[in-house]
């Protein structure tokens, strides 16, 4: 009776003993595993059994991307202007056997290599350069920390400034100039407005003027037009009586004559007899008025 006590006892220890030493690495994770103190192997995604009492799971790690959150680092610029900065990382593990024997704490290790680092490029730059080139600090920060990182088998993806925070009387007058940016801005679009409506205006009148002498001109025309058709429409009246040969035609260029006669020195005119139908001559011009 003792005996079955004792041989189901051991069976219920052997089998809480071999659950208890099945582990299960979930996705994105990894077990780092000793054997009597030493390095053994890593454990990837799956099912694994290690040996009770030598064998160890001394780390679990995960494989995913994380952030780091530093406070903010006071830092001295090269035009002697202290301002605070504060930085995040964006890391993953790059080599579990690294992360877990060579640094003592991962964490803190990139946390001083960062100060280090943020502390030898700004020192080199001035402020309002600084405000300007966030990117390009945060360029030379990702590849000093990530180069630092790898023996600790760290991968920094990126690093990334997220303030810059600066003393209250660098800040009014960062303010101040700004103010006067905007404001040298908008007088520069208001008298750019000006420019283009002014332009616009004379460029209007002169297109009006241009348009009224093309006006003047076509009025002009027309007029000399009609003109010309009167005058061609009386030459027309005056041919076709000449061409008759009648007596009123001859009366008239008689007439022109004694005109021009009597324009001359001469005193006394003789009118023939055949000019003296006053009336023919009458009934002449009005057949040619009309």
């Amino acid at each position: 009776m003792i005996f079955t006590f004792l041989i189901a006892m051991l069976v219920i220890i052997s089998v809480a003993t071999v659950v208890q030493n099945i582990q299960i690495v979930p996705q994105g994770y990894a077990f780092v595993l000793e054997r009597l103190g030493a390095y053994k192997e890593t454990w990837d995604v799956g099912l694994h059994i290690k040996i009770p009492f030598i064998e160890t799971v001394v780390r679990k790690m995960s494989l995913k991307e994380q952030v780091i959150e530093f406070e903010p680092q006071a830092v001295i610029t090269k035009d002697n202007v202290l301002i605070k900065i504060d930085t995040v990382m964006y890391y993953l593990i790059a080599d579990t056997k690294r992360y877990a024997y060579g640094v003592e704490n991962p964490i803190f290790a990139i946390e001083k290599i960062t100060e280090t680092t943020l502390r030898s490029i700004v020192g080199d730059m001035e402020f309002e350069h600084i405000l300007t080139s966030r990117e390009n600090i945060n360029s030379r920060l990702q590849e000093a920390v990530d180069t630092a990182s790898d023996n600790w088998g760290i991968k920094l993806v990126r690093a990334e400034i997220r303030n810059v925070i600066a003393p209250d009387e660098i800040r009014n007058a960062l303010e101040k100039q700004m103010q006067a940016e905007r404001q040298k801005r908008a007088t520069i679009l208001t008298a750019e407005g000006a420019k283009q409506s002014a332009i616009l205006t004379a460029e209007g009148n002169k297109e009006a003027e241009r348009d009224a002498q093309i006006l003047r001109a076509e009025a002009v025309k027309k007029s000399r037009i009609i003109e010309a058709e009167g005058q061609a429409l009386a030459i027309a009246k005056i041919q076709e009586v000449a061409s008759k040969g009648s007596k009123e035609f001859l009366a008239i260029r008689g007439l022109e004559a004694l005109e021009n006669a009597a324009n001359g020195q001469a005193t006394k005119i003789i009118i023939p007899a055949e000019m003296q139908g006053i009336a023919s001559i009458s009934a002449v011009l009005k057949e040619i008025m009309s």
